[in-house]
């Protein structure tokens, strides 16, 4: 069975699933998790200005509250994939340098 193309930003899927995106490939140690806790309208869009964001361990073997390793919110979805970019990017780097 062929995978199902994602979305790709910047060369990582991003899915959504109602308020909640997640960034990142589920075969890598970490993801990113965002989670739009509340919106307001401007004009005739839907535009989220609260943003809790998750840097999140994969590994099954651990509790789904352990797996949480960073956390923030930011007031806006641009800003939340914004840092959640650089917390993966951080996270997948220094778990490739503990593996060698």
């Amino acid at each position: 069975m062929a995978e199902t193309p994602f979305f790709q930003y910047k060369g990582r899927p991003l899915v959504r699933c109602g308020h909640i995106l997640y960034y990142g490939n589920m075969r890598d140690p970490f993801i990113i998790k965002m989670i739009i806790k509340s919106k307001q309208t401007v004009g005739d869009m839907e535009i989220a200005d609260k943003v809790t964001i998750q840097l999140i361990n994969t590994d099954p073997n651990i509790s789904p509250r352990k797996a949480i390793v960073k956390t923030s919110e930011k007031p806006s979805l641009y800003l939340a994939i914004d840092i959640g970019v650089v917390w993966l990017q951080k996270a997948l780097r220094e778990a490739a340098k503990n593996d060698t």
